[in-house]
C-alpha cells in the first residue's frame, strides 16, 4: 500500500458513515500522532495500540483502536476527513500561510520540524509544514 495516511482516513471515514463503535488501523507513530490530535481535538473518543494475533506468522500485529463518537442523538462528531498532501503531490504552508478549515470550524493537522500538530499549533508555534490532511 502506498499511501498509509489516506488508509487511515478512509477506514475512520467507512466506520463512522456506517456507525460502528470502533476501527483497527495498522499501528505506526505517524498514525499515533495523528489519533492523538483527533482526541485532542474531540472528533474521537479516544485510541489505545494493542496487539492482535497474527494468523499467518509468529509475529503479533500492531494496530490503533479509535474509538468513534457520536451525538447525543446518534449524529456523526466526525463529518468529513480529506487527504490533502499525498504521495504524488505534496503540500506545504509557511508559517503563516495556511488557510482555515470549513471557515475556522475545522482542523488541519500539519508534520512540522517540532512533531506533528494542527495548523492553529504551528501557527502559534510559528512553524511551517506538510498538510497532512482536513478534519470537520
Amino acid at each position: 500500500m502506498a499511501d498509509q495516511i489516506a488508509d487511515m482516513l478512509t477506514r475512520i471515514r467507512n466506520a463512522t458513515r456506517s456507525g460502528r463503535v470502533r476501527v483497527d488501523v495498522p499501528a505506526s507513530r505517524l498514525k499515533a500522532d495523528i489519533a492523538k490530535i483527533l482526541e485532542n481535538e474531540g472528533y474521537i473518543g479516544g485510541f489505545k495500540q494493542v496487539e492482535l494475533r497474527n494468523p499467518r506468522g509468529e509475529v503479533p500485529l500492531r494496530m490503533i483502536r479509535i474509538s468513534l463518537k457520536y451525538g447525543p442523538r446518534g449524529e456523526r462528531v466526525l463529518s468529513g476527513l480529506e487527504r490533502v498532501s499525498r504521495p504524488g503531490r505534496r503540500v506545504f504552508y509557511a508559517r503563516d500561510k495556511a488557510p482555515p478549515v470549513l471557515a475556522g470550524l475545522g482542523t488541519s493537522i500539519l508534520t512540522t520540524s517540532r512533531g506533528v500538530m494542527t495548523g492553529r499549533q504551528a501557527a502559534e508555534a510559528g512553524v511551517g509544514g506538510e498538510v497532512l490532511c482536513n478534519v470537520w
